[in-house]
């Protein structure tokens, strides 16, 4: 009977430490989801008891481009000319990785691409788009060294890419070939996107020393021609290129880039069509998007919207695309979208652009539990 009486006792023992255990994992699981092995069951378990939404950071002043280092931190650009970062422990660090001293951000341009090289465990090389000359609103690409603390080495990598106030595109990223893709806008000047000689109005593909890729279409930095003002960049699961390209009023776009090919600006737009120029996979007809960062997470591209004020979904099925719409109106005029190293979405919001009314807490950074879209 004693014996049995101490089995009894051991096993209440037992569930009573895995109540608790189980408890606090649950209580702490929301900061520590990279450390779940991508896949589990419990992972897929304990995701669904993330919000749809979490604020990561606030009180910033657009923060226009994300990208994750390899331990876990989040650097992203501020449109003013300061680089921040997100510690791997979900701090913000107060004061500014670098504030770089000859960005103009005038209207639409400053401070806006960023990209990680591939190899950045060796070299620790980041990668940034901005505008540098307020009197004639040039754009360029340059090269920093991260040493953990702040950014030094600074290399021009592409220089003197036409700018306006306005049409400046500015996302980079660095594809499946290793190599650096930019995307400009016109401009504002729609016949830029017709010139081939112009830097203007183009998705460019370069070496990560900024020299063209040697098997460009023309043999000089242009990768694709005929754009607008593209400011988003996804590669999906077969390695094709999708970007998204402003419209003039509506007939916002998302794009399959073929190397070579001519996207119609200021020719063709939405489903018009003429020899020679590509139509969009899908447009936004007479609604707006303002699409700007994109994303390819699990057979979809996710990409934000400015005007629209939505996460939007671009489902791919074969040749078949549908697009979806998320989190519209719920934070606001959204800038970029990336995919983190724990599965989420994290997105930016662009409240203090000058063109929406922000909130107390704006700009944020917000992390997105796919699951709950």
């Amino acid at each position: 009977m004693k014996k049995k009486l101490l089995i009894a006792l051991a096993v209440l023992v037992v569930l009573s430490i895995g109540t608790l255990i189980a408890g606090y994992f649950f209580l702490h699981f929301d900061k520590r989801v990279a450390n779940i092995p991508d896949g589990s069951l419990s992972e897929t378990a304990q995701k669904k008891e993330i919000p749809k939404l979490s604020t990561i950071a606030k009180n910033l002043e657009v923060p226009w481009s994300l990208a994750f280092l390899p331990d876990g931190s989040l650097m992203f650009t501020e449109r003013p000319g300061r680089v921040r970062l997100i510690n791997k422990d979900g701090n913000l660090r107060a004061d500014p990785v670098v504030t770089i001293a000859d960005v103009q951000a005038i209207n639409e341009g400053g401070l806006l691409g960023i990209a990680l090289h591939p190899k950045y465990s060796e070299n620790n090389q980041i990668y940034f788009y901005y505008t540098f000359d307020a009197e004639k609103s040039l754009n360029r690409v340059v090269r920093f060294r991260y040493d953990g603390t702040t950014l030094v080495d600074q290399v021009i990598v592409v220089d003197e890419i036409p700018g306006a106030a306005i049409h400046n595109g500015g996302r980079i990223k660095f594809g499946p070939d290793g190599l650096l893709y930019i995307a400009c806008g016109d401009a504002a000047n729609p016949s830029h996107a017709q010139d081939k000689n112009s830097l203007a109005g183009k998705i460019l593909r370069v070496t990560d020393e900024g020299k063209p890729a040697p098997d460009n279409p023309f043999g000089s930095e242009v990768y694709s021609w005929g754009h607008r003002n593209p400011q988003g960049l996804a590669w999906d699961d077969l390695g094709r290129l999708w970007a998204t390209e402003h419209g003039q009023i509506a007939t916002d776009e998302l794009n399959l880039i073929v190397p070579g090919k001519n996207y119609g600006w200021p020719t063709i737009v939405g489903d018009q069509t003429q020899d020679g120029m590509e139509n969009p996979v899908v447009h936004s007809g007479d609604a707006n998007w303002a699409p700007s960062g994109a994303a390819f997470y699990k057979g979809s591209v996710f990409f934000t919207g400015l005007r629209g004020q939505a996460l939007y979904e671009a489902v791919i099925d074969g040749d078949k695309v549908t697009i979806k719409e998320h989190l519209k109106g719920e934070v606001g005029r959204i800038r970029d979208v990336v995919v983190g190293p724990d599965e989420f979405l994290y997105i930016s919001t662009s409240n203090r652009d000058g063109r929406n009314v922000p909130t107390a807490d704006d700009d944020r950074i917000l992390r997105v539990n796919p699951q709950k879209l």
